[in-house]
């Protein structure tokens, strides 16, 4: 029987693009108990996405808005918010979601979306991140979760973790290096979030 001091699971809706391969990492982690947390639905705007296979893996619950399919593409950032409301989650978690979500989005759910970005945010934002970073030169790239604002990839940081640039590292070598690091730590920000640790005070986020 469950301790009636038992805190209830947080409900956590995912939004994907792609290969899907951070919502991996967190449903494997909410699998092994890690996560205070229940997946109850990912929401995708690409009905080929390989994220709907791992979202079958795991029974996860799947919900399609083809964005192609919206000839008027406010009407999909329309149909994505009343599914969001229908949905009412207390964490979206945005796992290479390639669209930007509208303000009338992130005000319904103030400080309760965190997404992955594979940069040391503030740098590099936007679009091929870790082109951006090698081609610039940098010693040191990396990724960042944080929680989404109205700006691009400008919302308070969470964690970030660190990729060393060796001599004769590719950019593939980078993006997969990268890649280890986000998988490391988006679950740990999402178990962070759901065991209500994470308070911000002046755009900075403490971890209590």
């Amino acid at each position: 029987m469950a301790s009636l001091f038992t805190k209830p699971k947080k409900k956590i809706v995912f939004l994907a693009s792609g290969r899907g391969s951070n919502l991996r990492a967190v449903l494997e982690n909410l699998k092994k108990g890690k996560i205070a947390g229940t997946g109850i639905s990912l929401i995708t705007d690409n009905p080929a996405c390989k994220a709907l296979e791992i979202a079958k893996e795991f029974h996860l619950p799947s919900q399609v808005l083809d964005f192609k399919s919206f000839e008027d593409k406010s009407a999909y950032h329309k149909a994505l918010l009343d599914r969001l409301l229908e949905l009412q989650p207390e964490l979206i978690v945005t796992v290479g979601y390639m669209k930007i979500l509208k303000p009338e989005i992130i005000r319904a759910f103030p400080n309760s979306i965190i997404n992955i970005h594979p940069s040391l945010l503030p740098a590099f934002p936007g679009l091929g991140a870790q082109k951006q970073a090698f081609e610039y030169g940098v010693k040191i790239a990396g990724c960042t979760a944080h929680f989404v604002d109205e700006g691009v990839d400008s919302g308070p940081v969470i964690l970030q973790g660190v990729v060393k640039i060796k001599e004769g590292m590719s950019e593939r070598d980078l993006t997969l290096e990268i890649l280890k690091e986000e998988h490391k730590i988006l679950p740990l920000a999402v178990q962070y979030f759901c065991e209500g640790k994470l308070k911000i005070q002046n755009r900075k986020v403490s971890i209590q």
